[in-house]
């Protein structure tokens, strides 16, 4: 069983070139990403298919998490790693290789398009090595990550059957219920001691968006019609900009409350969720920009 736990193997791949090209795969696992990718998706992809990706991507993250905690699962020496974003969580499960294989499966399984499979093989791949060539995690970590992701996916399919659709009916309200239950019962029942603040603003960053899409919904209730390619180019570039901008405001105007810890993560968190589909779609819509 050591072969599931011992990096010495990584160290002759290493190179400048595949170094470089680890971090880009990396990157797509770690918060920037996902504040870029999640709002395209809403603002220019599709709006319901938008929404169950995020969902998924949220119970994943607040599932591995959970599990890294539990488990306590040490990272690889320290000797190994080249990525030092990690800071001391713990290693299994793998958070990129599962949330990478739910997201992108998942998008590929909407997509429903041989091509869309593939790249979403070839990413996710490129995700799991990345986190074993960089050291931070070993191949136990990410074969948990990429199960769980499977197991996550087929759930969240299931989910999306008959069975559940009086849940998915539920007012807006409803749902912004039961994520704040849940966050309480993830305060009460973290594992081993620790703290469940950065994976329940994973849930509020979820309510926040939930709030401004059922209100961009009563403003927009057709799908939007989006402008030529250039006019999304400016959508997504202007929208992504004033995000991080909005980003940076909220981050000083917090400190200057005096506010601090917990509860101002949450409120910039939940204030970013409810820009990416209502203050953004309204913006574009009052620019013109869409239709």
């Amino acid at each position: 069983m050591d072969f599931l736990h011992n990096m010495d193997w990584v160290l002759p791949l290493r190179s400048d070139t595949a170094t470089i090209v680890a971090n880009a795969f990396t990157w797509l696992g770690y918060t920037t990403f996902f504040l870029i990718a999640l709002p395209l998706t809403y603002w220019l992809w599709d709006r319901t298919k938008a929404m169950r990706l995020v969902v998924i991507i949220a119970i994943t993250a607040v599932l591995n998490g959970w599990l890294k905690d539990l488990w306590q699962d040490p990272r690889p020496d320290i000797k190994y790693a080249l990525d030092p974003r990690v800071g001391e969580s713990f290693g299994r499960p793998s958070g990129h290789a599962q949330v990478a294989f739910a997201m992108w499966m998942w998008i590929a399984y909407e997509i429903k398009r041989s091509w869309a499979w593939a790249a979403a093989i070839v990413i996710v791949a490129g995700v799991c090595m990345s986190r074993l060539y960089l050291g931070v995690h070993d191949i136990d970590d990410v074969l948990t990550g990429v199960a769980l992701g499977v197991i996550g996916l087929v759930l969240f399919v299931w989910m999306q059957s008959s069975a559940f659709a009086s849940i998915r009916a539920l007012p807006t309200v409803a749902h912004i219920a039961i994520i704040a239950i849940i966050g309480v019962i993830l305060f009460m029942t973290w594992p081993n001691g620790h703290h469940a603040d950065t994976t329940v603003g994973v849930l509020v960053l979820l309510g926040g968006w939930l709030i401004g899409a059922d209100i961009d919904h009563r403003l927009a209730p057709n799908e939007p019609v989006l402008p030529a390619w250039w006019g999304q180019i400016l959508m997504a570039i202007g929208g992504i900009v004033v995000l991080f901008a909005l980003r940076v405001a909220l981050t000083k105007g917090v400190a200057a409350t005096g506010l601090s810890g917990t509860a101002a993560e949450y409120l910039i968190v939940g204030t970013l969720g409810f820009y990416m589909t209502c203050l953004a779609p309204l913006g574009f819509r009052t620019l013109r920009l869409v239709k």
